[in-house]
């Protein structure tokens, strides 16, 4: 059966993940920005020229081009009723420039622009736009025709190499910003630092903006594989330092930083690297001389966040749009010229819905024809199920649609190791539970349903661990749960994400027995842990199949980023996802359904 249109087998990449943060209270949509206008001062003093000047920002698209789920095959919907797409943002856009003129606006992105669906894999791996007369990337295709001024380079740029990222930018009418990607060999910046734009002021002189971009520390972590000896990502405070000054040498009035790097001052990777994940609020409130700042990165909504300058006193106005398009961020400046310059008078943002709008009929029309060939791909059926397996209880109950995945990396592993000095280690496998709505239905499967199950592009790495450090890797696994003394009722609502970890950091890990006793505080949760039915051996050694962004730190779980690495390959876990069930032809749980762990209290299973 044939798994694809034209080269579905291709290599990959890494993914990382967002961390999630409190939003903050919205603030009043600005009046409209004008053109420069002039008031008359008191005591009859000379006119004051002012200006006003309006800077839209999107962050983490995710490759959302419409508003459509590709893995349900049919438009998307939530529960809050929130819409995609950056067919909706360009109606936002054009709005918003119809009431400002668009002389006086600029429109930026903060970053994870070509990973996340379907529609970018395609364009990455099955007709990659890397080939000899290979297509124009969608997200490049819609955002040069929406009329981006720049764009920040997030994590997710580098999932699919350094190639790949260079020919997308090279197919972009706008800069990829990234002031601290440098060259691993002399330290330069790899790619443009900043934009200057100077808007025309009638009767007056010109305003001059500069957009600082800045990336995420955590690639060198999350894209080893592609970056290791090539690039260097320094501190966003640091280089912020090193560049707001310039840029204000420079003579610029307005300086705004893209910054993939959300606001919480936390970071996923432990003490791997000195720099913090989400510094936005650190910059804003360590580097004097920064007006505003497109977050980007956490995946959450800020509508407005001020933060005061310790050096400056100054507030500086931080603003992040919900992920996947869903949301515009308008930030309002207001400037007045005094003393011979431009000085910055009032800030203030809001974020705009794109579910108060439709679609604008020009990007549609634009891409009709890519998203129709990713349609068609996406609902190739490779095998059939003999029954329904959902994750909807994969985060509280050992389910088989999870040890679906931990079977394929487990076979995969061990035919790589054929031959080799580890071929008799004994292999086990580590999965999370990525989506709470994935479900793979009885009858026949398609690639749609394996994406929805495994929705990152992470590839297969193969450590080896003691048993010592297997069972410190699961209590560390195990304080995802809320501690629930025994007696006490069970919310399944309220039984995860204990301090605040997402579910994609919350591992399985088959070919173990053990017991997760939640009534018992962390680091004391594991109970009866055991390998083919005797307690685990502390000193045996075990091969560990297991994701690359984990494998590489992602989650700060113990032992594994510093582990001897004796396998690892460049195919997506979810390709040999999808070649296991082409093979088999048969989806069925008989073949590699078991049940690996359960929760308890004092001993008594919890369900």
């Amino acid at each position: 059966m044939s798994l694809n249109r034209r080269k579905f087998l291709e290599k990959s990449a890494v993914t990382g993940a967002g961390v999630a943060l409190a939003g903050a209270v919205a603030a009043p949509s600005a009046q409209a920005a004008t053109a420069a206008s002039a008031s008359v001062a008191k005591g009859g003093k000379k006119p004051v020229k002012r200006y006003s000047l309006t800077v839209m920002g999107t962050t983490d698209l995710h490759g959302h081009v419409f508003n459509w789920d590709y893995f349900k095959d049919a438009e998307y919907r939530d529960g809050a009723g929130n819409a995609q797409g950056l067919a909706r943002i360009s109606t936002l856009v054009n709005a918003v420039r119809k009431e400002t003129g668009r002389c006086n606006t600029l429109l930026l992105d903060a970053g994870d622009t070509i990973q996340g669906t379907p529609l970018t894999y395609y364009f990455a791996k099955v007709d990659p736009i890397t080939a000899k007369h290979g297509p124009v990337h969608p997200m490049a295709q819609a955002m040069n025709a929406i009329g981006y001024d720049a764009v920040a380079l997030g994590n997710h740029e580098f999932n699919y190499g350094i190639e790949t990222l260079r020919k997308f930018e090279s197919q972009c009418d706008f800069p990829l910003l990234g002031a601290n990607a440098l060259d691993a060999k002399t330290l330069k910046p790899a790619f443009p630092p900043y934009l200057m734009k100077t808007f025309h002021v009638p009767g007056a002189p010109a305003v001059k903006v500069a957009v600082l971009g800045l990336t995420n520390p955590g690639i060198a972590i999350w894209d080893k594989a592609y970056v290791q000896g090539k690039l260097v990502f320094p501190g966003l405070e640091e280089q912020a330092a090193k560049w707001v000054p310039k840029l204000r040498s420079m003579g610029a009035d307005v300086v705004v930083v893209s910054a993939h790097s959300g606001a919480s001052g936390t970071s996923s990777y432990g003490d791997q690297l000195p720099y913090v994940e989400n510094s936005a609020a650190l910059v804003a409130q360590q580097v004097p001389g920064i007006d505003a700042i497109l977050v980007g990165h956490a995946h959450v909504e800020i509508p407005e966040l001020r933060v005061t300058n310790v050096k400056s006193g100054r507030t500086v106005v931080l603003s992040e749009p919900l992920a996947f398009a869903e949301r515009l961020s308008v930030f309002d400046f207001e400037l007045v010229f005094e003393k011979g310059r431009w000085e910055v008078e009032s800030v203030a943002s809001s974020v705009r819905n794109s579910n108060s709008v439709a679609d604008d009929p020009r990007i549609t029309r634009l891409l009709k024809d890519e998203h129709a060939l990713v349609v068609e791909y996406v609902n190739q059926v490779v095998g059939t199920a003999t029954e329904t397996l959902t994750t909807v209880e994969a985060r509280f109950k050992d389910a088989p649609i999870i040890d679906l995945i931990t079977k394929v990396q487990e076979d995969v592993v061990r035919a790589a190791l054929v031959g080799t000095e580890y071929a008799s280690l004994p292999v086990i496998a580590q999965a999370s539970p990525f989506s709470r709505t994935s479900e793979i239905p009885a009858g026949e499967v398609t690639i749609r349903d394996l994406s929805s199950l495994y929705v990152y592009d992470n590839t297969l790495v193969a450590k080896v661990l003691t048993g010592a450090q297997v069972r410190a890797y699961l209590e560390y696994s195990a304080n995802y749960f809320v501690r629930t003394a025994v007696g006490a009722v069970v919310d399944v609502e309220k039984l995860t994400n204990a301090n605040d970890r997402p579910d994609y950091n919350y591992d399985y890990v088959s070919g173990l027995r053990y017991d997760i006793d939640i009534a018992q505080p962390e680091g004391s949760r594991i109970r009866n842990l055991s390998y083919e039915g005797v307690p685990l051996d502390d000193a045996r050694q075990f091969v560990l199949a297991v994701n690359n962004y984990r494998a590489n730190g992602g989650g700060a779980f113990p032992f594994v980023a510093s582990a001897k690495e004796v396998w690892s390959e460049s195919t997506e876990i979810r390709t040999r996802i999808a070649e296991w069930v082409t093979a088999k032809g048969v989806l069925d749980p008989a073949e590699f359904a078991s049940v690996d762990w359960r929760l308890t209290r004092e001993g008594t299973p919890v369900f």
